[in-house]
């Protein structure tokens, strides 16, 4: 999605049932039709909307997708100052979009436990890239999604408001790199990884 190349993931249980967005960053229109063509064109109920962080790349379109479906934007809550400058953060970077201050209607905290379906989705707080940066890690099917904590290879930036670099390696290392080796990593950017991977492989950790 949009200019910044984000990972936006939608996890479903089949065509009729139900799905959570995690990271709405659909910023054109083509890109908002093509998510809610796939919600709509396969009968799925919108249970959740979860965010990893609110920079505008990630979070740009929750407010328009929690209108349109009547579902609450979920995020960690020490993501509010964020959140609050989506517009600014848009005009930081050029971005002729409609934004305005995000309101989080639900905070999630570590260790909040989302059921879904024959799924467990577990709240990790892996502050660093920002300050209240959530993962979600999905034991039955070895799954986290990362938001930008962690990459292939590679680590989130650590020079925006609220960003800390100890505090991202020490979430990375203490809640990503202790889950089970063969967890797939889903990142906010780029391609899936494991952690066997990134514990060998990733020379920031």
């Amino acid at each position: 999605m949009n200019p910044f190349g984000m990972n936006c993931y939608i996890l479903w249980t089949a065509p009729g049932g139900k799905c959570i967005i995690i990271d709405p960053g659909m910023m054109m229109q083509s890109e908002k039709d093509m998510i809610t063509g796939f919600i709509d064109g396969n009968n799925l109920t919108l249970e959740h909307i979860l965010l990893t962080h609110c920079h505008v790349d990630h979070a740009c379109a929750a407010r328009w997708l929690a209108t349109k479906y009547g579902v609450p934007v979920e995020a960690g809550a020490n993501e509010e100052v964020i959140a609050q400058q989506l517009p600014a953060q848009a005009a930081r970077f050029g971005l002729k979009i409609d934004s305005t201050p995000l309101v989080i209607d639900r905070h999630l905290a570590q260790d909040d436990v989302i059921n879904f379906a024959d799924e467990t989705i577990h709240v990790l707080e892996t502050p660093g890239h920002s300050p209240g940066s959530l993962s979600f890690y999905c034991p039955e099917s070895s799954l986290v999604i990362t938001g930008d904590a962690v990459f292939q290879s590679s680590i989130g930036r650590t020079d925006l408001l609220g960003g800390s670099y100890t505090q991202l390696i020490n979430s990375i290392k203490e809640q990503i790199l202790s889950l089970p080796p063969d967890t797939v990593i889903a990142p906010g950017h780029g391609d899936t990884t494991t952690v066997a991977d990134e514990k060998v492989y990733n020379p920031y950790l």
